[in-house]
């Protein structure tokens, strides 16, 4: 049997195509103004699992499926990293202003977790 090919956007559907027998072939980002992870996946027998997949009589084994999704989500990270690198402080926003914003919307200063008082923390 020749091995096919599969794209799909839900990182589940992969997951479970790994846990499957599937390998993992490429991820492709997409920006348009959202960035959307694409994932290639190669196998034999990939369309009855994508068939047995969305008619919701798919098995697999649970721990093989955690390990598959943890490697999806790193495998997408570590691409959206080599994109579009995070500042030097670790922020995921871009511009300074956006931080401050992004920072009074959770409710706390840009710098409590600098503060050298940190007696409101115990207290809760």
């Amino acid at each position: 049997m020749q091995p096919t090919c599969l794209e799909t956007t839900d990182i589940f559907r992969g997951a479970f195509l790994l846990a499957s027998g599937g390998d993992l072939t490429a991820i492709r980002i997409r920006n348009n103004g959202k960035r959307i992870a694409t994932f290639l996946i190669a196998g034999q027998d990939l369309d009855r699992l994508d068939r047995d997949y969305r008619a919701g009589r798919a098995r697999v084994n649970p721990i093989q499926l955690r390990e598959s999704l943890n490697h999806l989500r790193d495998a997408m990270f570590e691409k959206l990293r080599e994109r579009d690198p995070a500042s030097p402080k670790g922020y995921a926003v871009a511009s300074p202003a956006t931080r401050e914003r992004y920072a009074g919307t959770r409710g706390r200063a840009r710098n409590d977790r600098q503060r050298e008082d940190r007696g409101h923390q115990a207290r809760r």
